[in-house]
């Protein structure tokens, strides 16, 4: 993986975070509490693992064992 791969996935992850909050809000103006959580969960779980992937490649870029080109 390149650097600017690297980069791109950074900035998917934040938007898929600014997505979930931003798909909460809107739902809580038209749908319940319960609703809202319902649907920006799974954005929101998608960030997690895509930050926890990205923190993983990072930390094998640093010990040596895979390097991001």
């Amino acid at each position: 993986m390149n650097r600017a791969r690297f980069v791109q996935l950074t900035f998917l992850a934040f938007g898929l975070v600014l997505a979930s909050f931003v798909v909460r809000g809107t739902t809580r103006l038209v749908a319940s509490y319960d609703l809202a959580v319902l649907l920006s969960a799974p954005l929101l779980f998608a960030s997690m693992l895509l930050f926890a992937g990205l923190v993983l490649l990072a930390a094998l870029d640093v010990t040596g064992i895979r390097e991001v080109e």
